[in-house]
């Protein structure tokens, strides 16, 4: 059997290939191949259809998010180019004879893929008839201008050679060290060792290096299992995989490069604290004359205490008690315990549409976005900026490290761009939720935020 018609865990090298990328936020799209462009994709990676690359996104989503080209073209600078590859030759009998070293380039049409946002340039590539004519109408959709090129390390393989699929599949035991954010049936045995739950591995086992065991397969006892390496599928006992749900894909998966924060001299920072103190200042004054009404609407329905005070982090980490008018039931916290089978949101918060926590004034000041005027007074003691990632707790802020990093080299915001620009799609709001908390921390600058002031604004007069 020809190792393309293999499967791990139910999925052929192709298919992992493209849970691997799935498992980034980016969907692979290949010419000739017809297949739903997905909504959940953040990238579309442009392959023909004998290809398998795998590189490293981190050089290129600097590119993507400072440069932002309509078309990333990506040429992979493939080790395996200038080596040789050695076959062993035997005689009729399968005794071994020699073996024979293999030189020559690798087909330098498998080192060359491309990178888009736009959802229109990964259907032209996917209706092209050849992978000739699709680089061809893609140059005619995408001005000069609109075009980048980037050289990195990796590699491409031939998805039709099984000594390219081979290498293809060590290669990625090696890289992919959560093959479960994308693939079910991956069951974690030991550090680099995953397994189906249809596997039998003894205790005894010995893995040396990242191993992959498939379904049906039996490792005996004390048996010793050297990586990397993929033990494939029983073909009798192939499972049936489930289709992958892209608003189950684990956020902290896409975000594999470090964080930038945005460098600000001491001049600048002054006059962002001066900007929120006067900003404060002037927004506390002008919506004063709320307090007491929305302090009498919440004591006449539910009583005392009229606000809420919750342990947030600000810059550094440092801890602050975020002020907000009480728009939920003094017994809330109990409540949340007992509901959280019913947590709508993809990330570390809560989230339920028609929350019964929430009183009747409660739910009124929530849609005016009227319980979170006492901020200002956080922002006026130096715990907030008007501008800046949303002020969340410590158990939220370790979900994701990177991400935690991020906005934690900032003081959190009443507003930020993730309030302004996030689409509310079911599954994905906590992954935009990273996405704009660090894209806002590495191109932070007061244009950026009187932007999103007057965005905010607009939406509150609207």
């Amino acid at each position: 059997m020809k190792l393309s018609e293999t499967t791990i865990w139910g999925l052929s090298p192709a298919q992992v290939h493209d849970r691997f990328w799935a498992s980034r936020g980016v969907q692979v799209v290949r010419q000739g191949e017809p297949s739903a462009i997905v909504e959940g994709a953040e990238l579309f990676l442009l392959l023909d259809a004998r290809s398998l690359a795998i590189f490293s996104l981190a050089r290129l989503l600097d590119v993507l998010c400072w440069t932002k080209p309509e078309l990333l073209y990506v040429r992979l600078k493939d080790r395996r180019e200038r080596g040789y590859r050695e076959r062993a030759i035997v005689q009729a009998d399968n005794r071994f004879v020699a073996f024979e070293r293999i030189y020559g380039a690798a087909d330098s049409r498998l080192a060359r893929v491309a990178l888009t946002r736009d959802k229109g340039l990964a259907r032209v590539w996917q209706a092209a008839t050849t992978p000739r004519t699709g680089w061809r109408l893609l140059r005619a959709e995408v001005s000069r201008n609109g075009r980048y090129v980037m050289s990195v390390a990796g590699g491409g393989y031939d998805r039709g050679s099984d000594q390219d699929l081979l290498e293809f599949t060590r290669r990625l035991v090696q890289v992919w060290k959560r093959p479960d954010a994308t693939i079910r049936r991956a069951n974690r045995c030991e550090p680099g060792v995953w397994t189906d739950a249809d596997a039998q591995v003894p205790r005894s086992a010995r893995f040396v290096g990242p191993v992959w065991v498939g379904a049906g397969r039996r490792i005996d006892e004390d048996c010793s299992v050297v990586g990397p390496g993929v033990l494939w599928d029983d073909p009798v006992r192939r499972p049936v995989v489930e289709d992958l749900r892209w608003d189950q894909i684990e956020p902290s998966q896409a975000t594999d490069r470090p964080v930038r924060p945005r460098r600000t001299s001491s001049f600048n920072r002054a006059c962002k604290r001066a900007f929120d103190v006067v900003f404060a200042i002037v927004a506390f004054l002008l919506t004063l004359p709320l307090y007491p009404l929305v302090v009498l609407a919440i004591w006449l329905e539910d009583g005392r205490p009229f606000f809420f005070v919750h342990r947030r982090e600000t810059l550094g980490g440092r801890e602050f008690p975020c002020i907000k008018f009480r728009s939920m039931r003094k017994d809330a916290e109990h409540i949340k315990r007992e509901l959280a089978g019913r947590n709508q949101a993809d990330g570390p918060q809560f989230f339920i549409e028609d929350d019964p926590r929430l009183t009747r004034v409660g739910r009124v000041i929530r849609k005016c976005n009227v319980d979170e005027l006492p901020q200002f007074i956080n922002v006026l003691l130096g715990h907030m900026s008007v501008v800046g990632p949303r002020p969340s707790p410590y158990r939220e802020n370790q979900y994701c490290p990177p991400w935690r990093e991020a906005r934690l080299s900032v003081r959190p915001g009443i507003t930020g761009l993730w309030q302004v620009k996030r689409t509310r799609r079911r599954g994905a709001d906590f992954q935009e939720w990273i996405k704009y908390d660090i894209e806002y921390v590495e191109s932070a600058n007061w244009r950026l935020d009187l932007w999103i002031i007057w965005r905010t604004l607009g939406v509150l007069f609207s």
